[in-house]
């Protein structure tokens, strides 16, 4: 399944589905677009992408391993 931060914001289609699928999470980013500054916001959302890149890992593992207490 796609993230938040993998649809293409430049297709209107994507970006409908996007909407469609997050709904709450692509509200929030139009408030907050209209809050900050392009650039300001542009760097936010790059910086979210990123860190959503690096967390992927996490979401996708398939071995489940109890900790040994």
């Amino acid at each position: 399944m796609k993230s938040f931060y993998d649809f293409n914001r430049n297709n209107p289609e994507e970006r409908m589905e996007q909407y469609e699928l997050f709904p709450e999470m692509s509200l929030f980013h139009i408030a907050l677009r209209e809050e900050m500054g392009e650039e300001e916001y542009q760097a936010f959302y790059q910086a979210e992408r990123e860190s959503v890149k690096r967390m992927a890992p996490l979401f996708h593992q398939n071995n489940r391993v109890w900790a040994a207490v």
